[in-house]
């Protein structure tokens, strides 16, 4: 996924730098490593952040973004909407997103947990049946879609056990239930390591994954920011905020799809996924016509 961008003029030695502070090496990870390797939450999410931050630097050179825009991520992908927001650079950025994903491989080895994206039903429903069986809704993402995390002999009962109203469950390859309790560890290690990063006040729209906030202080982002870690992700929350914000054009920065896909069905609006730079100009065209 990161093989188109490399090829853009100072994008290796950017990705070098990040290489040299996180002790891994994404150039390699982004374009030759195998898919057991991608999967590594310690190495996907810092991989992640340094992708989207690149796309997005070049992308700002190129067209001006629009004073009003509303900026979010997804999980780790709120670490690179803070640093674009001006709430940290994006050095920190990415090494945050080692930091947290090395401490939440960490934290699955010590229980055997899993996660299942449950289909369809109430979210109240779901998030109520998911209670009864030890589950908790650790992304509520909108669009028919809560992610079920919790102790792995849970998950696997409710892959084959579900009620009526939920139209299917499917067990999702990850290394444990993030978003839970079960990441306590990760928070406090991230909390750590936090405590040494200057940050700013957002300068731009800025959304929290806790609750679809607009967060106006560079130190209360800092703190969803660790907490998130242990809290369910409101992508849904977000999404009502954008809608209330009149949002009608949106883009998803690499690497793209799931998002792209819940803010059409969601926000009944055509985004643009930025998935290699040949996309940047359908997103900068988006960007210079919207009001």
């Amino acid at each position: 996924m990161l093989t188109p961008w490399l090829e853009l003029d100072g994008a290796r030695d950017r990705i070098a730098g990040w290489s040299a502070a996180t002790g891994l090496d994404l150039t390699e990870l982004g374009t030759t490593a195998d898919a057991d390797q991608i999967k590594d939450t310690a190495i996907t999410q810092p991989l992640v952040v340094a992708l989207t931050l690149l796309a997005y630097e070049e992308l700002a050179r190129r067209v001006d973004l629009p004073a009003d825009v509303v900026i979010a991520g997804h999980s780790v992908g709120e670490l690179a909407a803070a640093a674009i927001a001006g709430v940290l650079s994006a050095d920190d950025a990415v090494a945050l997103a080692a930091v947290r994903g090395r401490e939440m491989a960490a934290a699955c080895d010590l229980a055997p947990t899993g996660m299942a994206a449950v289909m369809g039903g109430d979210p109240d429903d779901v998030a109520a049946w998911l209670a009864d069986v030890d589950l908790v809704p650790a992304n509520r993402n909108g669009a028919g879609q809560i992610v079920a995390a919790g102790p792995i002999e849970a998950i696997e009962k409710i892959t084959t056990d579900r009620p009526d109203f939920v139209m299917k469950v499917i067990r999702l390859s990850v290394a444990g239930a993030f978003h839970t309790h079960y990441m306590a560890p990760a928070r406090d290690a991230l909390r750590a390591r936090a405590a040494s990063i200057t940050v700013g006040d957002p300068d731009r729209v800025l959304l929290s994954n806790a609750d679809g906030a607009v967060v106006t202080s560079g130190a209360d982002m800092l703190d969803r920011l660790v907490k998130q870690v242990t809290l369910p992700v409101r992508w849904d929350s977000c999404m009502v905020t954008m809608a209330r914000r009149g949002v009608d054009a949106a883009t998803e920065l690499p690497p793209a799809g799931a998002l792209t896909g819940l803010a059409r069905r969601e926000l009944k609006i055509k985004p643009v996924g930025l998935k290699t730079p040949d996309d940047l100009a359908k997103v900068a065209a988006i960007l210079e016509t919207t009001p």
